[in-house]
């Protein structure tokens, strides 16, 4: 067996246990946003990095009101996070050079979600060649930037964004 060790994974593995607060309730306080790796708040929407990503810049969209499904969304909300996914990217398109992308939305806990009670989108950016051959021999993902510095790089373009009035 060979062994990977990920220590950093260690703080996400004891919290998770501890069951602590939704990490998609942002709150009105917006002096941790860096270090909750929060990049927008709007009135009805929320960008978050994923702290565990897939690949560099693994973004996460969800509504700020706890909503389990889909049904249970406004109109607004709908519309908002239709509007924060096509925004989030155009970011990583931009930033990031992404090429192509995987969004997708886990409902239910059979279905993979980890956080069943705040529905949330994933993105995925996608590049040319973003795997190699550590996902082949290896069965394991290299992420190539830490994501401190993919925070800096994105958290720009996200404070300049603006949410969409309803008419």
């Amino acid at each position: 067996m060979d062994v990977l060790w990920a220590p950093w994974r260690m703080e996400y593995v004891l919290s998770s246990q501890k069951g602590g607060p939704c990490i998609f309730c942002a709150g009105p306080d917006r002096g941790q946003d860096e270090e909750r790796l929060i990049l927008y708040v709007g009135p009805l929407t929320m960008v978050i990095m994923n702290r565990y990503p897939y690949n560099n810049g693994h973004l996460l969209v969800a509504p700020i009101r706890h909503v389990p499904g889909l049904e249970a969304l406004s109109e607004d909300e709908s519309l908002d996070l239709m509007h924060m996914l096509r925004q989030s990217i155009a970011v990583l398109k931009e930033t990031m050079r992404a090429e192509g992308f995987n969004v997708g939305l886990n409902l239910g806990r059979v279905a993979g979600a980890g956080v069943e009670a705040h529905l949330h989108f994933h993105i995925v950016p996608r590049w040319g060649g973003d795997t190699n051959y550590m996902a082949v021999v290896g069965d394991v993902r290299v992420i190539p930037e830490h994501i401190r510095a993919t925070y800096r790089k994105l958290s720009g373009p996200f404070q300049k964004l603006k949410h969409i009035e309803r008419r």
